[in-house]
């Protein structure tokens, strides 16, 4: 049965039967013999068919919601008995907007002193991707904000509070200020974050609560890509206060607090809402509230 589920949430993954065969490793006629099984224990048609997926049934989708607490359960039980054998060991998967990935290794690193057998896999990805890949059990934590969006189901660790500064050259525009408005800030040719991001959503709401928008010159989906431009000088951002010292972006480069307002979101951890957590989840939550005072002292 828990197999079967398995093979269930990966075909609510890749909504194609032959992409969740080849990423369960089975066939396709395994895939689609698996899924028909379930269907007659159950006694109720789970996927709507055709020449191709069509979605799944209202039964269908209940039966998601309990194929994502028994295998979450299931993983948890597995890792709570290996772990009276001794150490924590296994791989730890943590979603992370773009914005917090150069604070991640703040985290990872105390928990690899503590727990060197642990693996870490990190994924860049937009917060409702975060809230996604969590859900369908794809990732045990996340790293996003948690009280700007709707965040759903999960339970949270506020980590710090992030602020907003202005990336420019000494010889920019405003750049030779100690602070700036978000009025000036929309007078600014920039270089953002996409649109699909959170955090570029946070930078367009306050520019329009200050009566202007942003005139982006160039927008991408990676912080890289950013950094890489504002580094030489001649571009110019809005970027996170940690973010942007992380980075260091060097002398040539200006980082001037945005002020009238001053905005902040909070950052935090995100797990599933399901207890007992598992012990990989319950060791990074532990973590996560001991480095919380440093992280936002740091800001």
């Amino acid at each position: 049965m828990i197999d079967k589920l398995e093979l269930l949430l990966a075909l609510a993954k890749e909504r194609h039967f032959g992409r969740a065969a080849e990423a369960c490793g089975v066939t396709q006629p395994t895939m689609s013999t698996s899924i028909k099984q379930l269907e007659e224990i159950l006694g109720v048609m789970l996927v709507q068919r055709g020449s191709r997926f069509l979605g799944f049934t209202p039964e269908g989708e209940r039966t998601l919601e309990w194929a994502r607490r028994i295998v979450g359960d299931a993983r948890a039980m597995r890792q709570d008995i290996g772990a009276l054998k001794g150490e924590l060991s296994g791989e730890l998967r943590i979603a992370a907007i773009p914005t917090v990935l150069g604070m991640v290794a703040q985290l990872t690193t105390p928990f690899r002193a503590r727990h060197p057998n642990v693996r870490f896999s990190i994924l860049s990805c937009t917060s409702s991707e975060v809230l996604g890949l969590l859900e369908n059990l794809e990732a045990d934590a996340g790293l996003t904000y948690i009280e700007n969006e709707p965040l759903g189901k999960v339970r949270s660790v506020p980590l710090y509070q992030e602020s907003y500064r202005l990336i420019t050259s000494p010889d920019g525009l405003f750049g030779d200020r100690e602070q700036v408005t978000w009025q000036e800030v929309g007078q600014v040719p920039l270089c953002l974050l996409t649109p699909n991001m959170q955090n570029r959503r946070i930078i367009d709401r306050a520019l329009r609560a200050a009566g202007t928008i942003a005139h982006p010159t160039l927008t991408s989906n990676s912080i890289i890509v950013l950094y890489t431009h504002v580094k030489t000088g001649r571009w110019a951002s809005v970027m996170p206060a940690k973010l942007a010292e992380t980075l260091g972006l060097g002398d040539g480069v200006r980082t001037i607090p945005i002020i009238d307002p001053v905005v902040s979101y909070s950052i935090g951890l995100v797990v599933p809402p399901r207890e007992p957590y598992t012990p990989l989840v319950a060791a990074l939550m532990q973590v996560a509230r001991e480095v919380a005072p440093s992280l936002e002292s740091d800001v």
